[in-house]
């Protein structure tokens, strides 16, 4: 699991780390291991979250062994949410982060209520929830309505493609990505926009599975990727292909610094 929380600074500079997305434009054309044309890449991952969706959080459970929770619960701890955020979630589709941050501010405003002398609280919080693939969305707003969460303003649904966000400069307080950003066509195009629609002192967090390097847990991991998550995902969704290129993705994704 890789994490990394970016800043965006008065002086009007990337941070290094985004700076390096130069670097990873080699890989824009990967589907897993196979090599495919740029127009090619979206529509192939499109069939791949299409056929995944409504099993998408069992998913993440095979590919993590669980603690995708807990490093979602840490992504959220690290954005610290406040009531009247405007924060943009992508590739958030089924609302798993969304509805943290959504928590946390909620938490914090039940908390503020019990002081009267609290007016920091009018503005309203929006929550964008941003993703490419409508049956993702889709299963969002289901569990958005399971939640009792389904007339909530907070929560705005947008389809969108991260690499051409719809939405204003220097719009938004946060911005999150979660598993989402290896599965682009071109990265770099991601990281632009990201900081395109921060705001000075916005906060970008991407959190992605990344490469395991102690050579006994790697030889385990490996052993479990492509053995048995691919069987899994053909019992447990009739699908072992896509569980494969999600598998493959997470390796042709570059290593952790």
């Amino acid at each position: 699991m890789a994490l990394r929380l970016v800043t965006k600074n008065l002086s009007g500079r990337i941070s290094p780390k985004l700076c390096s997305a130069s670097l990873l434009h080699s890989h824009a054309t990967s589907f897993g291991f196979k090599e495919v044309r740029e127009e090619e890449k979206s529509q192939m991952v499109g069939k791949v979250f299409s056929n995944v969706a409504s099993n998408y959080d069992l998913m993440n459970d095979f590919m993590s062994g669980g603690l995708h929770r807990l490093w979602k619960d840490r992504l959220v701890s690290k954005l610290s949410p406040f009531p009247g955020m405007k924060h943009l979630d992508v590739a958030g589709g089924t609302g798993d982060v969304a509805f943290r941050i959504l928590e946390s501010v909620n938490s914090i405003k039940r908390r503020a209520l019990q002081d009267p002398l609290n007016d920091d609280l009018q503005e309203e919080t929006r929550i964008y929830v941003c993703d490419i693939n409508p049956n993702m969305l889709d299963v969002g707003k289901n569990r958005a309505l399971e939640k009792g969460l389904g007339e909530d303003k907070s929560l705005v649904w947008v389809q969108g493609d991260a690499e051409a966000l719809s939405f204003e400069d220097n719009s938004m307080d946060g911005y999150t990505i979660a598993f989402g950003i290896r599965n682009v066509t071109h990265i770099e195009k991601v990281l632009s926009e990201a900081y395109r629609v921060l705001k000075w002192g916005g906060r970008f967090l991407c959190l992605e599975l990344s490469h395991v390097d102690i050579p006994v847990f790697k030889e385990l991991y490996d052993f479990y990727s492509f053995s048995v998550i691919p069987r899994l995902g053909e019992i447990v969704a009739g699908d072992r292909e896509s569980y494969q290129y999600l598998v493959e993705s997470i390796r042709r994704f570059p290593p952790q610094l």
